[in-house]
């Protein structure tokens, strides 16, 4: 399997990781604070610390995918693995990072760091499309 497609279905799990952790947070507040299950708002202004940080932690992931993945597919499905291999470990790595800053701390500091790695993501996403856009 080559970097991007290991990449690719990391970025997936990574989300579900996450999916995963917030569902098992909000069951905690079902059966340990009286919360009703229908009770949770999507954005998660209606959760504390944590539980907020968590949803939208999990929501940035669902939000770029889209736009990662359809690069990443796009190399594959043309035999243009060489073009995002170099990076793609580089990406996954800022994607996390930015998720696990987030859930650490909204701070101004941890705010400027997870925008940090946003950015690199960015760049990398565009130096692909570059790449790709050149072998057209």
């Amino acid at each position: 399997m080559t970097p991007t497609a290991t990449v690719l279905l990391s970025l997936v799990a990574w989300t579900l990781v996450l999916l995963l952790s917030l569902g098992g947070f909000r069951s905690y507040l079902v059966m340990s604070a009286g919360r009703t299950v229908n009770s949770f708002g999507a954005s998660g202004d209606d959760l504390d610390g944590i539980g907020k940080r968590l949803t939208r932690a999990h929501a940035n992931c669902y939000e770029y995918l889209p736009a990662v993945g359809i690069v990443l597919l796009y190399a594959i499905a043309t035999g243009q693995t060489a073009a995002t291999d170099g990076l793609a470990y580089a990406f996954l790595g800022a994607r996390m990072a930015q998720s696990i800053v987030h859930l650490i701390s909204t701070s101004h500091t941890f705010v400027l760091v997870r925008f940090g790695f946003f950015l690199i993501q960015t760049a990398i996403i565009i130096f692909w499309l570059i790449k790709l856009f050149h072998h057209i």
